[in-house]
């Protein structure tokens, strides 16, 4: 056995309070093998105590916690290493590759200097020995052009590129033990199943074990051959994978995979876990399909040949234009979604923040309400604004933290005139904050109380403080897990329902474009190359990319043909 973890507990220490140090529980009695040449998954949503255990292996965790049971690696127990044994096994015998590659990698630094340092102090080469393997590095992962790489920086990759990187510095000692913690969660469908394609490869070619870390069960059904459920720092569940997919036994499992959205149907609500694990979610509403929108609801917004470009400096004088977005053109009925998918850099997000003039675009026209938006001066611009809202992927970074959520929501409405006085802007938070499942508590908290899903739910409060009667949603999901994912499109729904709001839903996830869309736009270097319902997309894509898009979406386990 490569890894056994017996016992695992971890408490985080909070702190005196009343002279009596208060700890918290995030792991409670975990236990799981690697084998050799194995992928073991810990799923579980966040929260649940699957990156501290990961973490734990290599006491790469916070000075305020405390670890007990044991962590034994080739029968040496790991809780009682030193820190000089942790670090000559850190990298070259077991290495790590995380979530976000920009927070890993060194802005300062170029990619072939990040790569030869682990080479030079870990297997003692010589400059020149590491500058030649790290260049073969790159070219194992698929970096274009490696030799030419070496000299880039992380800020002039791509993210899928950056995490190439970090995949080739985890591998450089060719570790026996690879811990890829949530890798491709920020990732687009194609880019996700490169690195996943690119990670079993590596996995095959040293002959390495994977420990990955996801919450998302159908990118673990397709890499994983043993899967550990957690929740609540407790193993719910663990057994091969076939059998976690075609035979959960425990409840919270069963859960996890009935609340992800469907590339083939479109149900009228996402099943959410409390209600699946506590039976109050019957099989009737889950199965019932969405209510069909009306064909001929009054057009909201006109999109015309719209149009944005870059323009990039190049050499002393001269400048090169990167044409961003290229004549889209679409219409947004009341009480519609529009999905708009595409691969990053597509030209999606550039797109949205265009509509709003957030960028100035480069031409081509937004209709609404009879006005060209792009024509408006400033004052008149600011009036419309309250019309129109924009909900951003990363409620961490768009919630101000000096703020409690009650000032949150009374500024826009004190910006922009709504309501007599600030009793009236209050109570009408409140109400707000009932409307997206937030009782009267969270309004005097600050952002840091609450969880990334509470968060979005606070940026849609806020956007609804003014009435808009059309909402741009930015990647408004993808950095929640599924549960919470499953909430928060629930809601969105039902405030469509009940406020006739109209969306633009900017995603990569196709699944859950499928739920919450109407029509889907297929974007490509800022070209639409498809424009059609979503289920006649999904069920029958005209174009290869889109076709290439679907192909590249995680299907989960499926089981082998006979």
């Amino acid at each position: 056995m490569l890894l056994s973890i017996q016992d695992l507990r971890v408490d985080f220490r909070m702190g005196k309070e009343a002279g009596v140090m208060q700890r918290a529980q995030a792991v409670r009695g975990v236990s799981f093998d690697i084998a050799e040449n194995t992928t073991v998954a810990l799923v579980g949503e966040s929260g649940s105590g699957k990156s501290v255990t990961a973490m734990s292996v290599l006491n790469l965790l916070p000075d305020n916690a405390e670890r007990h049971g044991r962590v034994l690696w080739r029968d040496q127990d790991l809780l009682q290493a030193s820190m000089a044994q942790l670090q000559g096994m850190r990298g070259r015998e077991i290495a790590c590759v995380f979530q976000d590659p920009m927070t890993s990698l060194n802005p300062v630094f170029t990619v072939g200097d990040q790569l030869v340092e682990p080479l030079r102090r870990h297997l003692g080469l010589s400059r020149r020995q590491a500058l030649e393997r790290a260049q073969a590095l790159l070219a194992e992962v698929g970096i274009p052009e490696p030799k030419r790489r070496m000299a880039a920086y992380p800020h002039e990759m791509s993210g899928g590129q950056q995490q190439r990187v970090m995949i080739a510095m985890a591998l450089a000692c060719e570790p026996k033990l690879l811990i890829a913690d949530e890798p491709t969660t920020a990732l687009d469908v194609t880019i996700q199943r490169q690195i996943l394609e690119l990670i079993a490869k590596m996995k095959e070619r040293h002959r390495m074990s994977v420990l990955f870390i996801s919450h998302d069960l159908g990118v673990v059904g397709e890499i994983a051959d043993h899967v550990v459920v957690m929740r609540h720092g407790i193993v719910r569940e663990q057994g091969p994978v076939a059998q976690i997919f075609s035979a959960p036994q425990d409840a919270y499992t069963q859960a996890l995979l009935a609340c992800r959205p469907s590339l083939t149907e479109t149900p009228a609500r996402l099943t959410v876990i409390d209600e699946h694990i506590a039976g109050r979610n019957g099989a009737a509403t889950a199965a019932a399909p969405a209510k069909p929108k009306d064909p001929d609801a009054p057009v909201v917004l006109e999109v015309k040949s719209l149009a944005k470009s870059f323009f990039l400096r190049e050499g002393l004088f001269g400048t090169r234009e990167f044409r961003a977005v290229r004549g889209v053109n679409f219409q947004l009925r009341r009480g519609h979604t529009l999905g708009v998918v595409g691969e990053s850099g597509s030209g999606k997000t550039t797109m949205g923040l265009t509509l709003l003039r957030l960028h100035e675009p480069t031409g081509g026209q937004v209709i609404f309400d009879g006005r060209n938006l792009l024509e408006m001066g400033d004052a008149e611009r600011q009036q419309m604004r309250r019309r129109i809202q924009i909900v951003f992927q990363n409620p961490y970074a768009s919630l101000n933290p000096r703020f409690t959520i009650g000032q949150t929501l009374i500024e826009p409405m004190a910006i922009h005139g709504v309501g007599a006085n600030t009793a009236e802007r209050e109570a009408r938070a409140q109400a707000l904050l009932a409307k997206v499942g937030l009782d009267a508590r969270a309004f005097g908290k600050y952002p840091h109380e609450f969880s990334g899903g509470q968060r979005q739910r606070v940026a849609i409060a806020r956007c609804l403080t003014l009435d808009p009667e059309v909402l741009v949603l930015d990647e408004a999901v993808s950095a929640l897990d599924v549960s919470v994912q499953a909430q928060v499109l629930n809601l969105l729904r039902d405030l469509q329902d009940e406020l006739g709001l109209s969306y633009v839903f900017i995603s990569h996830d196709l699944a859950v474009v499928r739920f919450i869309s109407d029509e889907v736009l297929v974007m490509k270097d800022g070209e639409v190359v498809e424009q059609a319902s979503a289920a006649q997309i999904l069920a029958a894509p005209q174009q290869e990319y889109t076709r290439r898009l679907l192909g590249a979406v995680p299907r989960g386990w499926v089981p082998a043909a006979s």
